[in-house]
């Protein structure tokens, strides 16, 4: 799998729903929330692209305003510990729906976590190499077949011969296309049953100067992420 995502989808109710609706890209709405998201930041517009595409490398900045939901793609989002995403994102967003996903396929790393009403319902975080790195309340409906995979594996057993055995009764990935779809209506590979055309959704693409988690210390710190972009 080659798919990427760090971002974060703020929706009124059901994101899903809004986005199979074709929704109308408001520009001025996203410029505007792009601003309330990154203060003392200087947002440059520089081109277009859609959703397809939201792992935006530094110092670059995706996001999309549409009616009933809006989407951020940034680096602030590729956090191993989604509980620990800075309260700033969470107070603009208010009691709407948000969830934050975030995956990386070079490391086989799959994070997501979702907010309703301002509280923090559910968050995992996981990869073969460190494990569990969160798992924060209670499994939603469309984790349960991967759950299961587990519980069938850890009645069963491994076979101690078999050194090059996955290390996860189930790929992260996996798991991340599944959010994906059960969330926003699409995937980026698999063969779900997508309703959203990812390329049909576009997002603005801004360049970001002064970017406040460098220039304000005073700030808490997103941790950064054991892995490293590449």
């Amino acid at each position: 799998m080659g798919a990427k995502t760090w971002m974060l989808v703020i929706a009124d109710g059901d994101a899903r729903a809004a986005l199979e609706a074709q929704p109308a890209l408001d520009r001025e709405a996203s410029r505007a929330l792009a601003e309330q998201l990154f203060p003392g930041e200087t947002l440059e517009l520089i081109g277009e692209g859609d959703l397809s595409y939201t792992n935006p490398p530094d110092p670059l900045m995706f996001i999309g305003c549409f009616p009933g939901v809006s989407v951020i793609a940034a680096s602030e989002f590729a956090v191993d510990h989604p509980s620990q995403l800075p309260g700033r994102f969470l107070d603009v967003a208010g009691k709407r729906r948000i969830t934050l996903h975030a995956m990386h396929s070079v490391v086989d790393w799959f994070a997501f976590a979702v907010w309703e009403d301002g509280r923090l319902i559910r968050s995992l975080s996981l990869a073969p190499d460190s494990g569990i790195l969160e798992d924060i309340g209670e499994p939603l409906p469309f984790e349960a077949p991967f759950w299961a995979e587990q519980q069938r594996a850890t009645v069963g057993g491994k076979d101690e011969e078999d050194e090059d055995a996955y290390p996860l009764p189930f790929h992260p990935l996996e798991l991340g296309e599944a959010v994906l779809l059960a969330r926003f209506g699409y995937q980026l590979e698999g063969g779900g049953k997508a309703s959203v055309d990812p390329c049909s959704i576009p997002l603005l693409h801004f360049q970001r100067a002064g970017m406040r988690r460098k220039a304000a210390p005073e700030a808490p710190e997103t941790p950064d992420p054991w892995w490293k972009f590449w």
